[in-house]
């Protein structure tokens, strides 16, 4: 028992001792910029959109032309390949028509440098396609901003809790102070004959109990310290301590807007979907191209005995190419449909997280005000037992569970008020 005693209070020491090394102010209004600064999950979303605005720009082939250059060179005693090198080189004389050379030619060089150009002009289904692309990435772009959104309100809901954690350690310090003034007053009556041996046992307990609270309490400090850094990217072992306090939140809407960014995100997959799906449509449309080429030859480099060039447009469509272009629709339409159909269920839910945040609201407005009537009356019972057991006028157990309402009472007002200012800003958040 002994042992015990001066055990809690080394630990308190020591707990109170590391928290003043490593505490660090942060500021609520810095919260907001150093999320987005160093959250890993903002990063990578960033990288998402990153990626989607990287397959949109490759869409643009389907109207800017590709230029592609070659050189190739070859030996052959091909017969047909060896005449058209030749040919090529514009180096035919009369004995090259010589049956026996024709049908048994000598080794022959070419070098051929080509340069070519291929220029879209009409493909309607790539049309579609890159404007797919598009919404895909406006839509991840929307995604990552409501990323952003609900990560710097956890941080705020974080700092909430770090408040909140300072706040029960305060209280169980005031505790501490005041069992510890009890138990030697009643220590006093003690020894006068006063109380009995179990009432200075009853408060000793009290006090025990009060700093083991006060331990965990400090324990919650440091992790709330280190969520807070998760959020912010920043080094979890430090412990923050809050310099101010965060701005109320400010009204909100009692309706989802339309604009807000996570629906704003699904309405664009949604429109995704659409332009594919007209895409596979467009598909059993004809393709029309042009393209260009201009050749050098020669029997070795740099190649420029003789030249040519083609130019030429193409008009194609694949008439039936055994249903995968029909698959393709099929599938593109039944995506389209989940997209619909998940984004009127999402649209839903929100809906009801709002109606059901609302009435949460409505709740915590009333347990703060019945949490402060409740703190105001517990702190003047304790007072009036605390006035008359120094008068010998209380028992011992009274002023003990005076004492201890009075600390649960203004714990919970703590709570009520934080909780409120949570449900606030989750309000805010669902209709931002």
């Amino acid at each position: 028992m002994n042992k015990t005693k001066h055990l809690i209070p080394a630990l308190l020491l020591f707990a109170g001792t590391v928290l003043a090394q490593d505490t660090i102010p942060l500021s609520g209004n810095d919260i907001a910029h150093r999320v987005r600064q160093g959250n890993l999950s903002v990063q990578t979303a960033n990288q998402v959109t990153q990626s989607a605005r990287a397959d949109y720009r490759q869409s643009a082939q389907v109207f800017l032309p590709s230029l592609n250059a070659s050189i190739t060179a070859i030996t052959t005693t091909n017969p047909l390949m060896a005449f058209g090198s030749k040919l090529n080189q514009e180096i035919l004389t009369a004995s090259d028509f010589n049956p026996a050379l024709l049908n048994n030619p000598n080794k022959t060089q070419n070098v051929a440098t080509k340069v070519e150009l291929l220029q879209p002009i009409v493909n309607v289904d790539g049309w579609y396609a890159r404007a797919a692309a598009k919404s895909k990435m406006e839509a991840y772009q929307f995604q990552g901003e409501r990323t952003v959104e609900h990560l710097v309100f956890e941080a705020e809901k974080a700092y909430l809790q770090l408040e909140l954690a300072y706040k029960a350690v305060k209280v169980l310090e005031t505790a501490d102070a005041t069992t510890s003034a009890n138990l030697s007053l009643i220590n006093r009556y003690f020894e006068q004959g006063m109380v009995q041996k179990a009432d200075v046992l009853n408060v000793t307990i009290r006090q025990q109990e009060v700093r083991n609270q006060l331990a965990t309490a400090r324990s919650n400090v440091r992790n709330a310290s280190a969520y807070l850094a998760f959020l912010m990217g920043e080094d979890q072992n430090t412990v923050y301590k809050p310099a101010d306090v965060l701005n109320p939140a400010p009204a909100s809407a009692l309706s989802i807007p339309e604009t807000r960014k996570d629906l704003a995100a699904l309405d664009k997959t949604t429109q995704a979907y659409t332009k594919m799906y007209q895409s596979g449509k467009m598909a059993f449309l004809p393709r029309f191209n042009a393209f260009a080429n201009y050749e050098l030859f020669d029997q070795s480099l740099p190649g420029m005995r003789a030249n040519g060039y083609t130019v030429g447009a193409q008009l194609s469509w694949s008439v039936f190419d055994g249903y995968k272009s029909i698959g393709k629709l099929e599938k593109a339409r039944a995506e389209l449909e989940k997209s619909k159909a998940e984004s009127a269920q999402y649209k839903a839910q929100s809906q009801l997280e709002l109606d059901k945040t609302m009435r949460e609201l409505t709740d915590a407005q009333n347990q703060v005000k019945l949490s402060q009537l409740a703190y105001e009356q517990s702190a003047e019972v304790f007072r009036i037992r605390q006035n008359r057991f120094a008068q010998g006028l209380e028992k011992p157990s009274d002023l003990l569970l005076a004492e201890t309402q009075r600390a649960q009472k203004e714990m919970e007002l703590a709570q009520a008020t934080t909780q409120l200012e949570i449900t606030k800003r989750y309000l805010q958040f669902l209709t931002k």
